[in-house]
């Protein structure tokens, strides 16, 4: 059952059909509409946002959410400041974050920075180094050094 593929003419002439069908809601028991890399690239889907990631940040994901959650839906401007006067561990690599997708939105696809906006934020669990700390009678215990994926995106405010 797959699916055929379209060339780049017709993808363009059903463009405003098959941009409905990606955006549409969908319920849980059904199986969202999938588009290829290709024909999202040729659709122009994604070039609307600026997005970056952070792999393997050696701090636990429940301390960036803290963070996260409070720039989320803010304007750049005002991320930027919660994000430099937080007083915890993660607000510095949220802001190296928050520069890096601002850049990526400002150079790779032009959007304007002062419309910018902070659309998603969010971290999730990366993989756990373990490490065994020596106790008495020669036993050892283990620790969690937890790590996190972050990811930051900006779209432009229309």
């Amino acid at each position: 059952m797959e699916r055929k593929r379209l060339e780049k003419e017709e993808l363009l002439e059903r463009r405003e059909e098959l941009l409905e069908k990606y955006y549409a809601p969908t319920a849980k028991n059904c199986k969202p509409f999938i588009l290829t890399k290709r024909e999202r690239k040729i659709l122009g889907i994604g070039r609307d946002q600026g997005k970056a990631v952070l792999k393997y940040a050696r701090i636990s994901p429940r301390k960036v959410k803290i963070v996260l959650d409070l720039i989320k839906g803010k304007s750049l401007d005002e991320a930027y400041a919660i994000v430099r006067y937080t007083p915890k561990a993660a607000s510095e690599l949220i802001y190296k974050l928050l520069k890096s997708a601002e850049a990526n939105a400002v150079n790779n696809f032009e959007l304007d920075a002062d419309k910018l906006y902070v659309a998603d934020a969010y971290a999730s669990q990366g993989p756990i180094l373990k490490r065994m700390q020596p106790v008495s009678r020669g036993r050892g215990n283990r620790i969690n050094k937890r790590t996190s994926h972050i990811t930051v995106v900006v779209k432009e405010r229309v």
